[in-house]
């Protein structure tokens, strides 16, 4: 099998063949003593000046004016110019100058009004007011709070749950509190040696009994708000 395109594929190779990527000396021409390197030969030169740019460029000058040429003359003005400035002085208002401020015997001075001394910040309209976004947001988290309780209600009252009070939850509270520590004055009345199976047990029924009971008041302190069902 010889494939058609051989003669294009050795024709591609023999163009983009180097000269040093042959066998053997590579046959270049050799370069010519004549052309050796110059001095500054490879510095950048100017480009060559035309003769029409200098004349186009003298045509944009002015000229000089002549010898016999005269300025305009006659063109006076009325204008009493000291008595100008004075009426100017006389009307004007004052200048006041610029507070400063002097710290070091070398006399630098730097301007008071920037220099945080001045109290400017306590004497605006607005000092100790409460920001207008901050009043916006309080009454956007207070009217959630309000659509999330009305919520919870009629949920309540869908699901018939009921809400313990403060006094209920107080007692309740109070009432585990109790019950702890009769089981924990218990517990510290058993003998040091557990050597029977049923001291085994009843130390760790009062242990299991004294964790819950510390379960149930975490949860009870945690939790303001506690609802149950009603059966």
């Amino acid at each position: 099998y010889i494939s058609t395109f051989r003669p294009s594929v050795k024709q591609e190779i023999e163009e983009n063949r180097a000269p040093w990527k042959t066998m053997g000396p590579p046959k270049i021409e050799v370069p010519s003593p004549k052309n050796f390197l110059q001095k500054h030969s490879k510095e950048p030169k100017l480009p060559h000046r035309k003769r029409d740019e200098g004349r186009k460029r003298l045509l944009t000058i002015p000229s000089v004016p002549h010898v016999t040429d005269h300025p305009l003359m006659g063109i006076q003005s009325k204008k009493n110019f000291i008595n100008t400035n004075a009426a100017d002085v006389i009307m004007g208002v004052a200048k006041k100058p610029q507070p400063i401020c002097v710290d070091t015997r070398q006399g630098n001075k730097y301007l008071l009004e920037t220099s945080g001394l001045v109290p400017k910040y306590i004497n605006k309209k607005d000092y100790g007011l409460t920001p207008k976004y901050v009043i916006k947001r309080s009454e956007e988290v207070k009217r959630a709070q309000e659509e999330y309780d009305a919520y919870v209600k009629e949920t309540l009252r869908q699901k018939a749950m009921k809400r313990l009070s403060d006094e209920e939850r107080e007692s309740l509270l109070q009432g585990l509190k109790k019950n702890w520590e009769e089981v924990h004055h218990e517990f510290q009345g058993l003998s040091v040696d557990i050597d029977t199976l049923p001291k085994k047990i009843r130390k760790e029924r009062l242990e299991a009994q004294m964790k819950q009971l510390e379960h149930d008041i975490s949860i009870i302190e945690k939790h303001k708000i506690i609802y149950i069902a009603n059966k």
